[in-house]
């Protein structure tokens, strides 16, 4: 990349000058009349040389300019001290054509070439509605997941799913409490989604009486016990058809939202396995407490605390799950990295889970990586859909599609496409309000801005790529396609932002922050809008035509790209 190239020179430029230099940070100046680089080098290391930052800025450029490379056209100290660097102008119709040439591979690297990277994510429960922040975590999972493919890696897609639990023995509960079982929606012909729902429902009703009613506890308590040791009939019936009918309506949302997963654990599996870890370390990681077996974590660590892994009554706790979890994807896949990502509330938690698996497998622990998300809050400060229900993930995708379909009602497009791209704009209306934010950072969620045409939005940039292409169809009868025998003298915002993307890829997968990916997509969706406003793109007597045609094909192949990164489609209209 040409940032390395710029990097290695003022690295060399300070070493002349008997600097010895580790971290350089180089950024694209806000104003592009700056410069297509600029850093700060010299004001970051004046002061411990006791000299002026503008002087050594100078000195700096002085060194760079004796074998200026090819890749720089000019070098200029602006400011208190900073270095701008220009690119020179066939450096940008170079990256026009290397992106056409690459086109699907374009914005690729090989950071962990050769690597195999497990991501974690969504961890729906059976038994319980998929609520926003399983939506949030699948959003935040597959972007990262694709980022990691781009990135050289082979992706282990992984969901953990908690098919036992108290949450289950409430769901039962609530179903042994309603008439028959409601035929309609347990029966195996009932819709997966409707029998998902009843279960929700009867689960909101088990958990109400979880802690209002001490014999309803009780009774909740031991229909727990009979899940694990699967001595009940009726029990496990119940169970082997709640399971099925809420996992089938996972898979339903999860083909909504574009993700298939490689490996599904589930916590049943877990428990036995992480429960014979625990035990065989006892006395050495585990300690046994007042008949409980915890892990005291603050021994190792003292920002960590103490969590009990099995009851006194023998039952294994998440944190034992966990275990089994992390121990059996390492057995299973050995992959080099294995990413999880989780609510932020997690976050403690997961680093005492993580203590003690680092102790039995001290091989395991550089190679654990925990990503947390912040929590959906909504602009109107309300937590229920717009049909008066408790909002889920699923009734998100609803609402966001319905509100879409209507903004497109006097569209000429049948009812059929009308369907489809509202499908596949609204997903994209709530991956976008979820990705564009940092990682960790609370979201506030506005519907009427989530699915606007015009601004900070994922349709937004989705209808840009879909005018981009627009400009494709019209040139093609015309028998306008990409050229570069004639290239315009001015050097455009969209030019000037294109060629970044590779960077954007690579420093999303470093930090494993997809929002930078998104906040680039705006940028880049702004500069090809100014364009298309001020240039008369199709037009067979220009000469400039055909290099115009190919800024705008390789404009919508890196919106294509970027959009793919974001787990977002890319829809033909709109």
């Amino acid at each position: 990349m040409i940032k390395e190239i710029i990097i290695e020179n003022i690295k060399k430029a300070l070493k002349n000058l008997g600097i010895e230099s580790e971290n350089i940070i180089l950024e694209h100046p806000t104003d592009m009349k700056m410069g297509d680089y600029s850093t700060n080098v010299a004001m970051a290391y004046a002061k411990q040389l006791s000299t002026n930052p503008k002087e050594l800025a100078e000195k700096i450029k002085s060194e760079i300019q004796k074998e200026l490379p090819k890749e720089i056209s000019k070098i200029e100290v602006a400011g208190a001290g900073f270095i701008n660097f220009y690119l020179p102008h066939d450096f940008f119709v170079s990256s026009i054509k290397e992106i056409l040439k690459q086109k699907e591979d374009w914005g690729k690297n090989e950071l962990v070439k050769g690597k195999k990277i497990m991501v974690e994510y969504t961890q729906p429960n059976p038994f319980k509605p998929f609520h926003i922040g399983h939506l949030m975590s699948n959003a935040i999972g597959e972007s990262i997941s694709r980022i990691v493919e781009f990135s050289g890696a082979k992706t282990v897609r992984a969901n953990y799913q908690g098919d036992v639990g108290l949450h289950v023995a409430k769901a039962i509960y609530g179903i042994l409490k309603a008439n028959s079982y409601d035929q309609i929606n347990f029966s195996e012909s009932g819709s997966p989604t409707l029998g998902a729902s009843w279960i929700g429902k009867l689960y909101a009703r088990g958990s109400d009486a979880y802690e209002n009613d001490e014999s309803a506890k009780e009774e909740i308590n031991i229909i727990n016990k009979k899940i694990y040791d699967k001595t009940d009939e009726e029990i496990n019936k119940i169970y082997k058809r709640g399971r099925e009918v809420t996992l089938a309506a996972f898979d339903e949302i999860y083909a909504t939202l574009g993700t298939k997963f490689d490996h599904l654990f589930f916590e049943s599996d877990m428990a036995p396995i992480g429960q014979k870890i625990v035990e065989e370390n006892i006395g050495k990681v585990f300690e046994k407490s007042e008949g409980a077996i915890v892990f005291k974590a603050e021994n190792y660590d003292p920002k960590l605390h103490t969590r009990v892994f099995i009851t006194s009554m023998g039952i294994p706790l998440y944190e034992t799950k966990e275990v089994g979890l992390t121990v059996t994807k390492f057995e299973k896949e050995n992959p080099d990295i294995s990413i999880i990502t989780t609510a932020i509330e997690q976050g403690e938690y997961m680093k005492v889970v993580q203590k003690a698996v680092s102790l039995i497998h001290p091989d395991y622990e550089s190679r654990m990586k925990h990503i947390t998300h912040g929590m959906m809050r909504f602009a109107s400060g309300k937590m229920s859909s717009r049909k008066g229900n408790v909002i889920t993930g699923e009734s998100l995708i609803n609402d966001a599609k319905l509100l879409v379909l209507e903004k497109m009602k006097d569209r000429e497009l049948s009812d059929e496409e009308k369907v489809q791209i509202a499908q596949i704009v609204g997903v994209s209306a709530l991956k976008y309000s979820i990705l564009k934010s940092s990682l960790g950072s609370d979201i506030v969620f506005d519907f009427e801005k989530s699915i606007s045409f015009e601004g900070d939005s994922g349709p937004y940039l989705q209808y840009t790529a879909v005018r981009a292409n627009a400009v494709l169809k019209k040139a093609e009868p015309e028998g306008l396609c990409a050229g570069y025998k004639d290239i315009p003298n001015e050097i455009t915002t969209l030019e000037k932002t294109l060629y970044q993307f590779p960077e954007v890829v690579a420093r999303s997968y470093t930090l494993l922050e997809p929002h930078h990916i998104a906040t680039y997509l705006t940028e880049l969706a702004s500069a090809f809008n100014t364009f298309y406003a001020n240039t008369q793109i199709v037009n067979k007597t220009d000469p400039y035509a055909n290099y115009r045609v190919a800024l705008v094909e390789a404009f919508h192949q890196t919106m294509k790209n970027g959009l793919y990164l974001l787990g977002i489609k890319t829809p033909e209209k709109m």
